[in-house]
């Protein structure tokens, strides 16, 4: 059952980034990744929310499994890794959450170059 929610809600999640995209890239162009950024930002007001109201009112574990894991995680990854680094901080891991972040963030560019240094050397 755990399986089918998080499948059902990361199709929902996925199905909203690319109408995200799409909205974007009409009103807004192609010059800049304008429906990355804004799924990236909804994404994390949206943990957000749903992190306190599962906190507050002792929601289901399927809850946050269609919601936070399925729906978040297909609309973007970068909801979950907001909600670790708050989590850090809440606890008063500064230097951890920033290190995180650093290591997360530059870390995914240099494995994506990593990445595509395979590719173009096979290619």
């Amino acid at each position: 059952m755990n399986f089918l929610l998080v499948m059902a809600g990361g199709a929902l999640g996925s199905a909203g980034r690319y109408l995200v995209g799409k909205l974007t890239l009409g009103w807004l162009g192609p010059n800049y990744p304008w429906g990355t950024l804004a799924v990236n930002l909804i994404g994390g007001f949206l943990m957000g929310l749903l992190a306190g109201m599962l906190a507050r009112t002792g929601s289901s574990e399927h809850t946050r499994l269609l919601l936070g894991v399925g729906v978040l995680g297909g609309f973007t990854t970068f909801s979950a890794f907001s909600l670790d680094t708050a989590l850090m901080i809440e606890r008063g891991l500064w230097s951890v959450a920033i290190g995180y972040a650093l290591v997360s963030v530059i870390g995914s560019v240099i494995a994506l170059f990593g990445g595509l240094f395979i590719v173009r050397a096979v290619a």
